[in-house]
């Protein structure tokens, strides 16, 4: 059986905190999929014509309001979930540290909080496939997998 891959960009948005640094998280309402979950502040899917790049910063702009992010290739990872056969992801995560504007909830029908966490006291329940991204942050791990 042939399946479809689904790509999604997400973007961790990171600043230096005390005592270490922190990541922008946002809780996720209404949008049907893992509700109640912290996620990272701006993901989407990859559109027809467009690079994980173009779509990271396309998100980023759609969900937070900002631009000119200096986006930092983190980890690609293949997901799948086993009852769904058809359902194959891959995802593409970046961090930035650097960006134009202030982030802000645009999509509240979405977003229920945006809130700055440290990376190492997560809110929870934080979605399964990020919190295994979230822990590889800046370890230069490039392949994950989630779902085998």
């Amino acid at each position: 059986m042939r399946f479809v891959v689904v790509p999604a960009s997400y973007v961790y948005l990171l600043r230096d905190g005390d005592p270490g640094p922190e990541v922008l998280l946002q809780l996720r309402q209404g949008t049907g999929f893992m509700d109640g979950h912290w996620a990272a502040a701006a993901a989407g899917h990859v559109e027809r014509g467009e690079t994980a790049y173009d779509a990271a910063h396309r998100e980023a702009r759609e969900e937070l309001g900002i631009d000119g992010l200096d986006l930092v290739f983190e980890a690609t990872m293949q997901r799948t979930r086993h009852a769904e056969p058809i359902d194959e992801r891959v995802d593409f995560f970046f961090s930035a540290r650097s960006w134009s504007g202030e982030p802000a909830i645009i999509e509240p029908e979405k977003c229920a909080e945006l809130r700055w966490c440290r990376l190492d006291d997560l809110p929870g329940p934080v979605v399964p496939h990020e919190q295994v991204a979230l822990r590889h942050l800046g370890t230069g791990t490039p392949y994950l997998t989630h779902g085998f």
